[in-house]
């Protein structure tokens, strides 16, 4: 460590704590060229920071103070030497939430305590977009102060040359640009005039006594409301689950609502457009930290990054076109190397259907095309007796009927065997979907029933998620 930063930070500690230093200990910085210490002394202890990139220093101190004076919980500041390029500011300690969930995750998954802290800092994230961009001071924002087009070019653009041409995934280039264009345009016709944090994930929030804290703010400006929400419960490496992101999601939603009024299908109508370049301005930073920078650890994050890409593609629905785009986020989620990174255990779903020839093999529209369709018009049907015409594969008699038969029992065996096979695989390579589709005549007996079996085979014999659903009783009660 350069001996003239130790001496400034010992200074201005000893100034502040009216004390003498008695350990100054360098901390970890993840991802920053900032340099964190702390400083202890005999009754206080503080952070000293030094960074050489003076408006970012502007931009922090600045937020820090107007934020604490609005009551928001933020780390005070103690003390600033801008022209030596440090400050110093309050210990909060070094569990952030990351740490707190890996910790707790390991031991008992993404448990009660973990969601009870995420609905504290959902709570509290309403606050500071509303209450905390109150007269708050823009003109110090770096290196924008507010995330707008030109932002969003360049979140775009580290996307694409720091990820996808490392990554070496093809795209058209004039297509793409074009698609960026569209996909910007639409990101802006939402209202922007909120404060946005920018980096807003789990290493970015400080619990202490089980409160949150929140720091790494410099970068913030103003923007829309959604943006923030996204990085949040789409922050990668948390791989926070889907229903647990929806609950968060309508908690956030009330808690705004207290401050601002909402509209709420309008909101989510931006929402996961937000999410979408979120995402792809993650991939850019995992791009230039690990494929560029050859910082390997970065990577990890890329398996994490690509399951939540999945997810959107199979639910999100943009209200613009973008074919280029959507070409090369489905190049993303079909790559076997790029979730393989680091070696993550991903969940994979088994999303089970059965359906009726009469009206067409389903298309999985929202898969990447792996799974098997299987024909049970070879096996006994009890639809062509009279006793069993108002039943469905769900009903007791029909299930007896079909157990009893041989030929079900063996086809069931074979189709356990072979879709088993795929699920090790696709579990050792992280891929997360796979469609298995059941088809009959009438979509009603044997198909309900097959898909009925092997749901329950693979809910008892292997970790993965199981989706199930006949497509042909759903039409009929008009769901």
């Amino acid at each position: 460590m350069d001996q003239s930063i130790k001496d400034n930070l010992q200074t201005m500690f000893e100034r502040w704590a009216e004390e003498p230093l008695l350990n100054l200990e360098p901390m970890a910085a993840h991802g920053s060229d900032r340099r964190y210490f702390r400083l202890k002394g005999k009754s206080k202890q503080a952070i000293g920071v030094h960074n050489t990139d003076f408006k970012e220093n502007i931009a922090f101190l600045s937020f820090s103070k107007q934020f604490k004076s609005a009551e928001l919980p933020v780390p005070e500041i103690y003390d600033q030497e801008l022209d030596k390029n440090i400050y110093l500011e309050e210990d909060l300690g070094d569990d952030t939430l990351f740490s707190v969930l890996s910790a707790e995750r390991e031991q008992n998954g993404f448990s009660d305590k973990i969601i009870r802290l995420y609905e504290k800092v959902v709570d509290k994230l309403p606050e500071f977009q509303v209450n905390g961009n109150k007269d708050l001071d823009y003109s110090v924002c770096y290196p924008r102060s507010s995330f707008d087009r030109q932002s969003m070019m360049w979140d775009l653009n580290y996307f694409k040359y720091y990820f996808l041409k490392l990554a070496k995934i093809p795209f058209n280039e004039q297509e793409l640009e074009d698609d960026f264009q569209t996909f910007t345009d639409f990101l802006l016709s939402t209202e922007r005039d909120y404060f946005l944090y920018r980096d807003f994930q789990s290493r970015n929030v400080m619990i202490v006594n089980g409160e949150p804290y929140f720091i790494d703010y410099q970068g913030g400006r103003k923007g829309a409301l959604q943006y923030d929400l996204a990085s949040l419960l789409y922050d990668a490496k948390a791989d926070i689950p889907q229903e647990i992101r929806i609950q968060l999601l309508h908690r956030y939603l009330d808690k705004l609502s207290a401050l601002i009024p909402v509209n709420r299908e309008t909101f989510l109508q931006y929402y996961h457009g937000y999410v979408f370049i979120r995402i792809m301005q993650a991939l850019g930073a995992y791009g230039f930290r690990g494929f560029y920078e050859r910082k390997e650890h970065f990577l990890k994050s890329v398996p994490y990054a690509i399951q939540n890409l999945e997810w959107l593609l199979h639910h999100a629905e943009l209200p613009v076109e973008l074919p280029a785009l959507t070409k090369v986020w489905n190049g993303l989620v079909r790559s076997t190397k790029l979730r393989q990174f680091g070696d993550p255990q991903l969940h994979l779903t088994i999303r089970i259907q059965s359906f009726s020839y009469r009206r067409g093999i389903p298309v999985d529209e929202k898969g990447h095309g792996g799974g098997f369709v299987f024909d049970c018009r070879l096996l006994p049907n009890p639809g062509r007796y009279e006793q069993y015409k108002t039943f469905t594969g769900n009903d007791k008699p029909v299930i007896e009927f079909l157990q009893k038969e041989p030929e079900v029992k063996e086809f069931l065996g074979h189709v356990q065997g072979i879709v088993g096979q795929m699920v090790k695989n696709y579990k050792a390579r992280n891929f997360t979907d796979i469609m298995v589709a059941f088809g009959c005549t009438g979509g009603q007996h044997r198909s309900v029933y097959c898909a009925n079996q092997l749901a329950a085979y693979f809910k008892e014999n292997f970790e993965v998620d199981v989706e199930l659903r006949h497509r042909e009783q759903e039409i009929k009660a008009g769901t």
